[in-house]
Parts: structure tokens; sequence; C-alpha cells
């Protein structure tokens, strides 16, 4: 039966960014599929975890700030400690900084990259160790974004790291096909949540924005679920090296 293909029973799942917003979303959704998950963040997931648990999966919570590159051991070595391995990773988390294009900083652009780019190259190369290493393929899926696509104003170094992000899931891709692992990356549109709260907040820049989105609406963060849990699961196996938009309706406009 088809729907067998998406269950996640006996996978464990990596999510970082998962205190709140897209990676919390993403972290319940695999989790319901049948997923245990190791959750990274910066601050508190203890939501997140709570609301895991309540679904009789286990669940294992990881505190890191991805500007830190050697924290991705960390990560690694404890998902396998707590959960016994890694089948899924879903590089989720973000930051990021606005600011006009003649007075961007050296230190936003440097923190954005490293925790954007950086971060998602080096903890996939880490995960892709273990997954060759265990032997039985995995998924990684990476979180692009509209400015994967477009420039955008104010925002160089997330637009920068989200273009880049695009290129480096498909070389992720062609380089791990041979050991069974999919990588994918999908492209939010735009959705309520704390990064783009400025944007709202903004009256006629928030009207703009909707009278683009043809579904007429900002995306919730539960609006990526189905799209992840499918690169997530065997109903995508024959899927690697591509980027989902899931926006709405924002790039066809």
């Amino acid at each position: 039966m088809i729907l067998e293909k998406f269950k996640l029973d006996g996978k464990v799942a990596l999510v970082t960014g998962a205190g709140r917003g897209l990676g919390q979303a993403g972290a319940i959704a695999l989790a319901e599929a049948g997923a245990d998950v190791a959750l990274v963040g910066q601050n508190t997931t203890e939501e997140t975890a709570r609301r895991i648990q309540s679904l009789g999966r286990r669940v294992c919570q990881i505190k890191a700030d991805l500007r830190d590159r050697s924290q991705v051991p960390v990560i690694v070595e404890g998902t396998i400690r707590s959960l016994g391995g890694i089948d899924i990773l879903l590089n989720n988390a973000g930051i990021i900084r606005r600011a006009p294009l003649l007075d961007f900083s050296e230190k936003d652009w440097d923190d954005v990259i490293q925790v954007n780019q950086s971060a998602v190259f080096f903890l996939s190369q880490a995960v892709a160790r273990q997954m060759v290493a265990q032997g039985r393929g995995g998924k990684i899926i990476n979180i692009a974004s509209m400015l994967s696509f477009q420039g955008g104003i104010r925002v160089p170094s997330y637009t920068a790291a989200k273009s880049a992000l695009v290129g480096l899931t498909r070389l992720l891709a062609n380089e791990l096909a041979p050991h069974r692992i999919n990588v994918n990356a999908v492209a939010p549109g735009y959705m309520a949540t704390d990064n783009t709260a400025p944007l709202r907040a903004d009256a006629q820049r928030n009207a703009e924005i909707l009278a683009r989105i043809p579904a007429g609406r900002w995306g919730d963060p539960e609006d990526l679920q189905g799209a992840l849990v499918f690169l997530a699961s065997a109903a995508s196996d024959y899927v690697t090296g591509y980027t989902f938009a899931v926006d709405g309706g924002w790039l066809a406009r």
C-alpha cells in the first residue's frame, strides 16, 4: 500500500533549529510519521520534546550554537549515543540579518553564512559519514528559501547562503547517490515565523507580499509538513537533488 511508504517507523531523525517555527513543525511531523527525533537548538526545545514524547516517540535534546563549527561532532555523537544512529537529517536552523547593502556589517555576513551555509555542509558531511557506515541509506533535507531563486533586498548574506544551498543540495545528491542517500531541499514561501515578524508588522510590506501570493495568505509552519515527510520517507526514493517550493504559488506569479 502506498501509505506504507510514508511511514518512518524505526527511523531516527536529526532536526536543527527544532525549538520553534519550521523546525518544530518538521520535527513533530517526522515523529507523527513514526520517527524518533534528536532536537538541536541554541535555546530551549522543551515544548517540541514534550509534544513528541506524547506521541510515544523517543526524543533527545542537544543544545548547540551552529555558529561554532566544533559543535558538529557533538551533535552527531549525541544523537547516536541517545538514539542509536541517524537516518534522516533536516537542516532547518537559520538566521537572518537585515540592513541596506551599503551598511551591511562583516559580522552580519559571517554569522549568517556560518549558520545557513557552512553548518549545513559540515553537519551533512558528518551525518553522511554515519549513514555510509550504517549501510542502510538515508535522507538529507535542506531548508532553502524563495531567496534561493530571487535576489531580495537588505539581506545579502541570507540570499547568498540560500542560493548556495540549492547548488550544495545538488552536489551532495550527486556524490551520495551511490550510498542510497537522497538529498533534497524545500524552499518555503513567506511563512508566519519569527524571521518574518518584521515584514508582517510593516503594513505596506505585508500588503505587497500578500498581493503577490496566489493562495492569498502567509504560510503556516504546518504547510511544510507533508513535503518533509515525503522527502524523509521511502515514497521519495527516486527523488534526489531537487528543491521543492512550498510557497502558495509565489514563484508562479
